[in-house]
């Protein structure tokens, strides 16, 4: 573990031996996206938050990259210099499939490495969809989307 940033060698891991996973995660994303209706500033987005975790969930499965997620999971908490005391598995508590994106979790002696991929944003009173909450599409490198942090354990 880095004393400084416990995150930074897990990113720095993530975004160079598992670049494949994260692009692997916005592709899926993007063919999610690709039929729902355009907010007013181009965005593709959709109010049905539901529907949205259902299809990416379906989209990673259907490409194999549900599957590859709990490994890049247990590969950040080894760059972190810990070890996983299970071996993690594509479902909760280790991979969860929110509106943004997916979060993996992976819980240790010191405390939590959360890592995320974000692949859409949640955006409120959007002009261009009738809902007061739309999810809304990013098209982001993977430098961009994805964020890892750790929380100490209390």
């Amino acid at each position: 573990m880095t004393a400084d940033d416990p995150a930074a060698a897990p990113r720095a891991h993530l975004l160079d031996a598992r670049a494949d996973a994260v692009d692997a995660v916005l592709a899926a994303a993007d063919a999610v996206a690709a039929e729902w209706p355009r907010l007013d500033d181009g965005r593709r987005a959709t109010p049905d938050r539901d529907a949205l975790v259902e299809d990416l969930r379906a989209e990673l499965a259907d490409a194999g990259v549900l599957e590859k997620l709990p490994e890049a999971l247990a590969a950040a908490v080894d760059a972190a210099g810990y070890a996983l005391p299970a071996t993690p598995v594509a479902a909760p508590p280790y991979v969860v499939l929110s509106s943004t994106g997916p979060v993996l979790r992976g819980t240790v002696d010191d405390g939590r490495l959360v890592v995320r991929i974000d692949c859409f944003g949640i955006a409120r009173q959007p002009d261009g969809v009738d809902a007061a909450v739309a999810y809304a599409h990013r098209a982001a490198s993977p430098a961009a989307a994805l964020s890892v942090s750790f929380v100490e354990a209390e």
